[in-house]
């Protein structure tokens, strides 16, 4: 099988590049080190690219920018992929108000460009696209919420499960990002339902892993445990530190990809994220690297709410575990931080 993954050396590319190799497959990795554009040196990539390139057998990278419409096109002629993982983006909420051309024309264009090489030169292949859910903008604080010491909490227990798929994406404030997140996320919607092209949308909380170059305005995760373990200060945007993320590590976010892959629905949508049992607010998760590792955050808040952040996000689960009975959630909150620990350490030993 030959598998064509946009974002290649970025956190969820990169865990899909590793994934289908490790089985023999054919993989091609589509990426320009955008992030560098987006976020400075620290958030280049090409340390994993290098990274990926010694350690795979069945990996090439192609340095292609997905808003290259002709250069895609191209690509995908000579190809021909049967899997499509698209990760490719500009991620980062904040950002994107600073760039909105540059983000729409990487979200939202570069997604179409894709979108239509695999109608035009592969249209039997799989596409999985790396939705994000600041699709919903910040329609998931107008639900009832309740304070508690270290974290905003649902106040009504029907919705204890979190957000699902029926939380309305119009009408509330997504920020730049999530709008552009959203055309892309409702064309790969429609070419499954128009075309019949077997497109999953997945759409993200908090995705994460040893592998993210997280920075300030983006991998909140990962730049959190970066700070603790160099001793950096941090700033905490807003909602008392008690705002609420689920952590999903990347790995698992690939093996429901392949679980798409192997029974696609067309047009589908489905949340993704860590669910309740990796939910924490950042608080928590302050106190859970310092209970892991003895590294303490010097922490300060900040003035100022971000614009659409969310309060208290949870992905609810039940309708990916119900089309795809055989995958779940495998790594823990716990598990992620040491891994991210021990991964964050090595680097500064080695500098």
């Amino acid at each position: 099988m030959r598998v064509i993954v946009t974002g290649s050396s970025g956190l969820i590319g990169s865990a899909a590049v590793r994934h289908w190799d490790a089985l023999g497959d054919e993989v091609i990795g589509i990426d320009n080190d955008m992030r560098a554009t987006f976020f400075g040196p620290e958030g280049s990539t090409k340390w994993n690219q290098s990274r990926l390139e010694k350690e795979t057998n069945h990996f090439r990278t192609v340095v292609l920018d997905i808003r290259d419409r002709e250069g895609v096109l191209r690509l995908f002629e000579k190809e021909q992929p049967d899997l499509i993982i698209h990760c490719a983006a500009q991620p980062s909420h904040d950002k994107a108000a600073a760039i909105p051309f540059l983000d729409f024309e990487v979200n939202a264009n570069g997604t179409l460009n894709l979108l239509e090489a695999t109608r035009k030169f592969a249209p039997g292949a799989v596409f999985c696209h790396m939705s994000t859910n600041k699709v919903y903008g910040d329609a998931p604080n107008e639900l009832p919420l309740k304070e508690l010491d270290r974290r905003w909490e649902y106040a009504d227990e029907k919705d204890y499960s979190g957000i699902d798929e029926n939380c309305r994406i119009d009408q509330t404030m997504h920020s730049l990002f999530g709008a552009s997140k959203t055309a892309a996320d409702v064309l790969a919607q429609e070419y499954g339902k128009y075309f019949g092209i077997k497109t999953g949308i997945f759409r993200g909380g908090c995705l994460t892993g040893a592998s993210h170059s997280g920075v300030e305005l983006h991998g909140f995760l990962s730049y959190l445990v970066h700070v603790a373990v160099t001793g950096k200060p941090y700033t905490i945007f807003g909602y008392k530190g008690k705002q609420v993320r689920d952590q999903i590590e990347c790995s698992d976010v690939v093996k429901a990809f392949e679980a798409f892959a192997k029974s696609p629905r067309p047009g589908e949508v489905y949340n993704i994220g860590g669910g309740r049992g990796n939910a924490a607010s950042v608080l928590e998760c302050i106190d859970k690297i310092a209970e892991i590792s003895g590294h303490q955050v010097q922490w300060s808040l900040g003035e100022d709410n971000r614009k659409g952040d969310h309060i208290c996000y949870i992905s609810d689960l039940t309708k990916l575990r119900r089309d795809y009975p055989d995958w779940d959630i495998r790594i823990s909150l716990d598990e992620i931080l040491k891994q991210m620990i021990a991964s964050e350490e090595a680097k500064l030993a080695a500098r």
